[in-house]
């Protein structure tokens, strides 16, 4: 079967973020967003009411940081946290930090932590 090429769609950045802003060249951001297992819900449900559909979620993930507990899945350290990562393009990074700011507002509690890297597609 021969590759007949890829279809180019009018799509806009806010759907779905990742495909429209590959089809259209712009540049892009990866946030990495760690907080406690116990707020995922409430994480998920703000960044879906904010528009944020598409990202990649590890469970489980152990460490320690400076603003709670250790969370290390052990009886001496219970607790684990989330991973999200969300590529998403540079104009939409200002409205998303806002909305992540607002999370670890309302859960001061949870670990939150956000890093911003910078992303460039690969394959």
């Amino acid at each position: 079967m021969r590759f007949q090429g890829r279809r180019h769609l009018p799509i806009s950045t806010s759907d779905r973020g990742a495909v429209a802003v590959r089809q259209r060249g712009l540049t892009m951001k990866m946030f990495l967003v760690i907080y406690c297992e116990a707020a995922d819900e409430d994480v998920i449900a703000a960044l879906k009411e904010a528009g944020i559909h598409g990202y990649t979620k590890m469970v489980e993930a152990r460490g320690e940081g400076t603003e709670t507990e250790p969370k290390l899945g052990t009886h001496f350290w219970p607790g684990k946290n989330n991973v999200l990562l969300m590529a998403v393009a540079d104009e939409e990074v200002p409205r998303i930090n806002e909305r992540i700011r607002r999370i670890k507002k309302e859960h001061p509690r949870a670990g939150f932590r956000s890093f911003l890297l910078p992303m460039e597609e690969n394959i």
